[in-house]
């Protein structure tokens, strides 16, 4: 089968872990590779990585132009600082590359909608990473929630929580320095509850109304934020995230991580529904779904999980060898929901429709 050629840019740990040893399945004691695509190389600024992508058999390139100047690369996987997301897709994409790139797709609306304009233009794939919709369980939730089990939805609450930026060593990390960069809990986590929100209600996002937690932590960023939203038929939800939440320890965070989605007739939960996990074996917690009628409730069965990272990629690249390129507009959506939130928050909680 033929297979689209990637290489890594940026390799800290997250990407050497979780994008090309899962992901791209390079850690071959658990997986086998990845229908459709191939993880040839690798870049990073820091030349010390060169000895761990050496490891996973990947080639190492000294430079971006290197990468582009390759014909053996089809595609590249972003997954730098957030400042670069775009010049580095757009300069990815000038020179006939698919991208997959992380979230936020880029710093400011004017970027990201240049990166779907080229994407569209050069006809390319482009993808920003949302990776959590491939959860069998956020899988299922959506199948409930269409199904009726829980009648007539109106009302669903979101939620990432957690502690980070109470050392100093957190708090000079750009999740809580760097404004600019969309640090902070708006930026960093309610990006992945708003995509998750219209992936379960099918449905997009119409406005929002959000207000800043209050200001604790000893760090530049916003704390926390609480975020109401509206959609097209009139159901309304919330967001809440924050940096400033110890929740007991990891087990209390993790598990708080995930949603409810409120029906006239049962409740539907979620634990550990909104992480890096994708419910397979060995992994640290259980992810789990809850109905909940009031009278009794069960934990809800799902079929085999796939790796979430994988099935990120390995749809990147059904879209190139099918010819039915993904443009990013999901990407620019989002980061448009998020400015928008602090937009809100910066006018005393101010309801603001996306259009």
């Amino acid at each position: 089968m033929e297979k689209i050629r990637y290489v890594l840019i940026g390799f800290g740990g997250i990407a050497e872990n979780r994008i090309a040893k899962e992901g791209f399945g390079c850690d071959r004691s658990r997986f086998n590779g990845v229908e459709g695509a191939e993880l040839i190389g690798a870049f990073d600024l820091m030349p010390q990585r060169r000895e761990a992508a050496g490891k996973l058999n990947l080639k190492w390139y000294d430079s971006v132009e290197a990468i582009w100047q390759d014909p053996a690369v089809d595609a590249v996987y972003i997954a730098t600082n957030n400042a670069s997301h775009a010049a580095l897709a757009m300069s990815a994409m000038e020179h006939g590359k698919h991208v997959i790139v992380e979230k936020p797709a880029a710093t400011t609306i004017e970027d990201a909608s240049a990166m779907v304009e080229m994407a569209r233009s050069k006809k390319l794939s482009l993808t920003v990473d949302h990776m959590m919709v491939n959860n069998i369980y956020n899988i299922k939730a959506a199948e409930v929630i269409k199904s009726g089990l829980l009648g007539k939805v109106n009302d669903s609450c979101f939620h990432m929580e957690f502690a980070f930026g109470f050392t100093p060593e957190e708090a000079a990390t750009w999740r809580c320095s760097k404004v600019e960069e969309m640090g902070g809990p708006i930026g960093d986590v309610a990006s992945h509850c708003f995509y998750m929100a219209e992936f379960l209600l099918q449905q997009p996002i119409e406005w929002v109304a959000a207000s800043y937690m209050p200001k604790l932590l000893p760090i530049t960023v916003e704390d926390g934020a609480c975020i109401k939203f509206g959609m097209a038929d009139g159901m309304t939800g919330s967001v809440r995230v924050s940096f400033a939440e110890k929740r007991g320890g990891l087990a209390g965070t993790l598990t708080s991580n995930g949603y409810e989605i409120y029906g006239d007739q049962a409740v539907l939960r979620g634990y550990c529904t909104m992480t890096q996990f994708s419910g397979l074996p060995g992994e640290i917690l259980p992810i789990r779904l809850e109905w909940d009628n009031g009278k009794e409730h069960k934990d809800l069965t799902v079929g085999t999980p796939e790796n979430i990272y994988q099935k990120l990629i390995r749809q990147h690249a059904a879209s190139i060898l099918n010819n039915t390129p993904d443009d990013g507009g999901n990407g620019l959506h989002n980061l448009q929901l998020c400015t928008l939130a602090h937009q809100s928050a910066r006018e005393n909680g101010r309801k603001i429709n996306l259009n």
